[in-house]
């Protein structure tokens, strides 16, 4: 007997291991007179992280003090 759809295949081994798991992503919602330092302190505790911020939104970041509420 087959399993799933493909036809010869009787069984699969996973052996899939995660190694290396990242933490669970944060959301925030950017309030006005925010700043990514300010995010960054709230959030790292330190306000110079505030590129890990930065670098995670680039899609919708085009500078680091360009950020806007909502």
């Amino acid at each position: 007997m087959a399993a799933g759809n493909v036809a010869g295949i009787t069984k699969v081994d996973d052996q899939v291991k995660v190694t290396d798991s990242a933490p669970e992503a944060e959301f925030y919602t950017v309030k006005k007179g925010d700043t990514l330092s300010a995010i960054s302190k709230a959030v790292y505790g330190n306000p110079n992280e505030y590129n890990k911020i930065f670098e995670a939104n680039k899609p919708i970041l085009s500078h680091p003090d360009k950020i806007y509420p909502g």
